[in-house]
């Protein structure tokens, strides 16, 4: 038996319409963005109002949004949502490469020289010689 999964989010949505069934609920501040496809035909009337805190729930091959606003409760059914929250230091812990000075200058010279006509084969002759 498969389990449900769901994600609950609090705050203030605009709703865009995408065209085909297809929405996107937008919250400024923390930032995120929920895209809904395959929406129900009715959905356009619910979505239109302001939107206040949304639980998405997955169920096998469909979604569950469920929309509060104004102390109602509205649910719309969908083909598929996904949930997009950036991280804003996700990638301060990765111990990713940095240049120095004198990486940059070698490496903005290698592509200024990769963009003449004929560069790559000096390069080529270059990186053989090294």
């Amino acid at each position: 038996m498969k389990s449900n999964t769901r994600r609950s989010l609090s705050g203030e949505f605009v709703a865009h319409d995408l065209g085909n069934g297809a929405w996107r609920l937008t919250r400024s501040a923390p930032s995120a963005d929920v895209f809904l496809q395959g929406a129900e035909a009715d959905a356009a009337e619910v979505l239109r109002s302001p939107v206040g805190d949304l639980e998405v729930e997955w169920r096998g091959g469909a979604v569950a949004l469920t929309l509060r606003a104004a102390e109602r409760q509205r649910t719309i059914r969908g083909q598929n949502a996904i949930v997009h929250e950036p991280q804003a230091h996700l990638y301060d812990a990765l111990p990713l490469v940095s240049f120095d000075a004198a990486a940059k200058r070698f490496w903005r010279r290698v592509f200024r020289l990769a963009r003449v006509p004929g560069g790559r084969y000096l390069l080529r002759v270059l990186a053989r010689r090294s």
